[in-house]
């Protein structure tokens, strides 16, 4: 029996009503993404963690390229990062919390965790003035940046620390080269307060700057930071089962051998206090106010090879590096820096796969010597 044509009336969608359904659905998504424009929830959302509740929190900031692997990424939120990260967890009563602070050296480059400069002055157990344990915190970031460690400072100033050890080189300092860092140039915000409130010489209109524009910051716009601190999450529940937070592959050892090449960027003898960013340097220190702060040049490799006379290593013309050291020296005299001048600590053996990274026993004695130089303070 042949349908009536009542019933194929009813049977037909209804264009008006599937026009209807599309455009309440469009409206829903135009508010919902204007609302979260103007929340801006993701820096709430990105403190959100399973980190130091579900499972412990990571001894070192987050950084990896090989995620399958080593069951880490990286990541432009400073928020997820830290919320990520052991120095999140509430303070004991008789801890005494130091921060570390640096490049890749300080993170551990090729080294294990338990190989790195905070386990080992960890396991050192040292005990502060007044009588507590000091205990101390990796938040070295594997990228050369004086203006990269001073944004994960003014993240970590949240967290309480007692004491502040700052670590760098002169490969972090020229001034031309404080945006190179990927998670300063993505945070560009934070950076600009930083520069507006401590007066830097930085330009805040640099184009190396990431500007967000208004889709963006839509959630279409932010979809690989929202996944990207989902993944950070899910990641932690296998880094916490196998304790690889990176991958250990076969390198190249560190360059020997150097062209007769005299050029260290683009400047030209002798270095100026310009041509660096001490002015980043007092930033920190300020901003740290009342906690006290070390600043430490860190070991480099010495290369004993070929135009050893001209180049310390693959990154330093001797007559940058000296200048720059003289430099440090003086600033840190005139402005009343607590400094502590390692260059030359760890023998040239003690280096890996370039000028800065140590191998487990590097890391020991530069652990050994910042320990006998806070029981001295």
């Amino acid at each position: 029996m042949a349908d009536s044509p009542s019933s194929e009336t009813t049977q037909r969608p209804d264009k008006g009503f599937v026009i209807r359904v599309i455009l309440k659905a469009l409206g829903l998504f135009v508010i919902l993404n204007v609302l979260y424009i103007l929340l801006d929830p993701l820096p709430m959302l990105a403190r959100v963690s399973i980190y130091n509740s579900i499972v412990p929190g990571r001894e070192r900031l987050p950084f990896g390229e090989a995620p399958d692997k080593a069951y880490n990424l990286s990541l432009y939120s400073v928020e997820a990062m830290f919320a990520s990260h052991e120095a999140s967890q509430p303070k004991a009563d008789d801890e005494y919390r130091v921060f570390l602070m640096g490049d890749s050296s300080v993170w551990g480059y090729l080294l294990e965790p338990k190989d790195t400069l905070s386990s080992y002055l960890n396991q050192m157990d040292l005990i502060a003035p007044d009588g507590r344990s000091m205990r101390f915190y990796n938040l070295g970031h594997p990228t050369i940046s004086q203006t990269k460690d001073l944004l994960l400072l003014s993240y970590a100033m949240d967290y309480d620390p007692d004491l502040i050890i700052w670590l760098t080189t002169l490969e972090a300092a020229p001034s031309s080269k404080q945006l190179f860092s990927p998670l300063v140039q993505n945070n560009p915000e934070q950076v600009r307060e930083l520069i507006a409130e401590y007066d830097l010489n930085i330009d805040p209109d640099d184009p190396s700057f990431v500007d967000r524009t208004a889709w963006d910051r839509t959630i279409i716009g932010e979809r690989r930071a929202l996944a990207d601190v989902l993944r950070l999450n899910l990641y932690g529940i296998m880094w916490a089962s196998t304790g690889i937070d990176q991958i250990y592959p076969d390198y190249e050892p560190r360059q020997e051998d150097f062209e007769e090449d005299y050029s260290f960027y683009e400047f030209e003898e002798p270095l100026t206090a310009d041509d660096l960013a001490f002015d980043v340097i007092g930033a920190g220190v300020e901003m740290a106010g009342d906690v006290p702060v070390i600043l430490v040049n860190e070991p480099i490799f010495i290369s004993m090879g070929e135009n050893s006379d001209i180049r310390y290593n693959f990154f330093y013309p001797r007559w940058a590096y000296d200048d720059y050291r003289a430099l440090f020296a003086e600033q840190a005299e005139a402005n009343g820096w607590c400094y502590l001048d390692l260059w030359d600590l760890v023998p040239g053996t003690e280096f890996t796969n370039s000028a800065i990274h140590l191998t487990p026993t590097g890391s020991d004695l530069l652990a050994e010597e910042i320990g006998k130089s806070i029981e001295d303070r």
